[in-house]
């Protein structure tokens, strides 16, 4: 009987600690852009990050789709005095929300220690399979 562990749990895991580390990278660099603007005057625009299975069953590890811009429309905010507003005084103003980001860390935060605790599980299993052995 041949056994397929072409992806086994140690590659489930390690692909999902390099998921959601590319996740918090991409949630800190909303946060830090939350007030900034490019180069054109526009305000900053949120990005994603689109994970998906190597798999159809979801037995083959989770990678990084693709980054893309939330598209949903910048908030606008009363501020006359401010050098980019508007004949009315509005200022457009990054689709940042820093709640949302807050949770979104938390989530991808819990994800990586979840991915971390399999790995030391993994770990201890084959030490104690070690010290049966001996």
């Amino acid at each position: 009987m041949e056994v397929n562990n072409t992806f086994g749990p140690i590659d489930i895991a390690v692909s999902g600690l390099r998921a959601q580390n590319k996740q918090l990278e991409i949630i800190s660099s909303n946060v830090a852009n939350a007030r900034s603007i490019d180069s054109n005057g526009q305000p900053y625009r949120r990005c994603e990050a689109i994970l998906k299975t190597d798999s159809e069953n979801a037995i083959g590890g989770v990678t990084l789709e693709e980054i893309v811009e939330d598209m949903s429309e910048f908030p606008s905010v009363l501020d006359p005095g401010n050098p980019r507003a508007d004949e009315n005084g509005q200022v457009q103003m990054s689709n940042v929300s820093l709640p949302i980001e807050m949770m979104n860390m938390t989530t991808a935060t819990r994800a990586y220690q979840a991915n971390a605790a399999i790995l030391k599980r993994y770990q201890q299993m084959v030490e104690t399979t070690l010290e049966l052995l001996k």
